[in-house]
């Protein structure tokens, strides 16, 4: 087969990574890729959101499956816009069509999507700019920490958790009134703050059947000890320790089943991964959002693990037969460790040269935002690179990760030297 993959972080280059090892793949292209895509496959300088020029490219290049990393074009309707062309329709596309991509296109319909199919989930209200005073009254109704999300896609940025009601209030106006987050907060749902530790469970589907892959467990927070400003993820580790069998099968029971068979009450096509992020709050699980794709730097433990070849379950997925696959893991703990540019995730410098990355054994480096400019690989974005290895434990991942760590320098490096702390 020849697929192409859309995006260029380091999620997309674990999905290279693991497709190129298929001998069902016979050609890789990523647009636009990053400068480890550039090793595996062919990059092309196109948007994930230009729809013609991938019809072109998909044309040009007789591509028979597309895997959609990122949200954004999801949620665009990438996958409805290849079923309603003649010359597309046959092709295979990983990620759900954009009606059941709203999961993480709309904080709201994910609450409404969640309160219809009993999906445990944290209480909530929806505002918007007219009736930004009934805000104030439902905060008011709460007990501190507050917490506002932004309805609609905003980077990974628009979840604010506030200790104090006045800066709630004020910061609610400010979503709503001033737009700080543009269209993504014209509506903001306001939800109870749930105490406790938090995990990811990703789960395959072909819109009938499910896979549930390795848990994971990712780091938000910029600086240590889980402080700081959010970013897009600092760091991973797979399994999650806290993640009993028994706690396992309350969220299969609770929560898996209920979403996938949700999606068919409701007509939602779905052909892909649903990302759920969890909070497990006393012994039991919550779902704090819906993702609509891997995750990002999850994907970098939790594919590492999978033991399966990734195209025939991809494959399984097109033809609605993935009760058919044993999904396969590797026993091995998986952790990594984002490295980012010096001021993110606030304003950071580009172009910085990367070097040590030929030093690195053991582990196995996923760019993300670095590209290769005049045969040097540098810096391109906030998020350079994640650095993943295996472990009997999380730990002794984590310390791999750390020693390869060492090798690596580009201009105002930084990491956390935490991840894992909590565990």
């Amino acid at each position: 087969m020849t697929i192409l993959i859309l995006g260029s972080g380091g999620r997309e280059h674990t999905f290279a990574w693991k497709i190129a090892q298929s001998p069902l793949c016979k050609s890789l292209y990523v647009a636009p890729g990053n400068s480890g895509t550039a090793e595996i496959a062919q990059n092309v300088n196109i948007g994930v959101t230009d729809f013609l020029a991938i019809k072109t490219l998909v044309l040009d290049k007789q591509i028979d499956m597309v895997v959609v990393g990122p949200e954004d074009p999801l949620v665009q309707g990438v996958h409805d816009f290849f079923l309603n062309d003649e010359a597309l329709k046959h092709i295979s596309v990983i990620g759900p069509q954009q009606a059941a991509a709203e999961l993480e296109g709309s904080k709201e319909f994910a609450k409404e999507f969640m309160m219809r199919h009993n999906i445990p989930t944290a209480a909530y209200q929806s505002f918007n700019a007219s009736n930004v005073e009934e805000g104030y009254a439902f905060l008011e109704t709460l007990n501190p920490p507050y917490v506002l999300k932004a309805d609609g896609l905003a980077a990974g940025k628009g979840v604010l958790i506030l200790n104090d009601l006045n800066e709630a209030k004020a910061e609610l106006k400010n979503m709503l009134v001033d737009a700080k987050f543009g269209n993504a907060s014209s509506k903001v749902v306001i939800e109870e703050f749930l105490d406790g530790i938090e995990l990811s469970c990703f789960v395959l589907t072909d819109g009938k059947n499910y896979k549930i892959l390795p848990t994971a467990k990712d780091y938000k927070r910029i600086g240590e000890g889980d402080t700081g400003l959010n970013t897009g993820g600092m760091g991973a580790v797979s399994p999650v320790p806290f993640a009993t069998p028994e706690f396992l099968s309350k969220i299969e029971e609770r929560i898996v089943k209920p979403t996938v068979a949700g999606l068919q009450k409701d007509n939602l096509p779905y052909k892909g991964f649903i990302f759920i992020g969890l909070i497990k709050v006393g012994d039991d699980p919550k779902v704090i959002e819906y993702n609509v794709r891997m995750g990002d730097p999850e994907t970098e433990v939790v594919l590492p693990r999978l033991k399966n070849d990734l195209v025939e379950i991809f494959q399984a997925i097109s033809n609605e037969t993935l009760h058919t696959i044993d999904i396969e893991i590797d026993e091995r703990a998986a952790t990594t460790v984002m490295l980012v540019s010096g001021g993110y995730p606030e304003s950071y410098e580009k172009g910085k040269e990367i070097t040590g990355i030929e030093a690195i054994t053991d582990s196995i480096p996923f760019h993300a935002g670095a590209t290769v400019k005049d045969e040097k690989v540098v810096t391109s974005g906030g998020r350079v690179m994640a650095i993943t290895s295996y472990g009997n434990t999380y730990q002794e991942a984590i310390k791999k990760s750390y020693q390869n760590i060492e090798k690596l320098h580009f201009d105002k490096m930084y990491y956390r030297k935490d991840i894992g702390f909590d565990l």
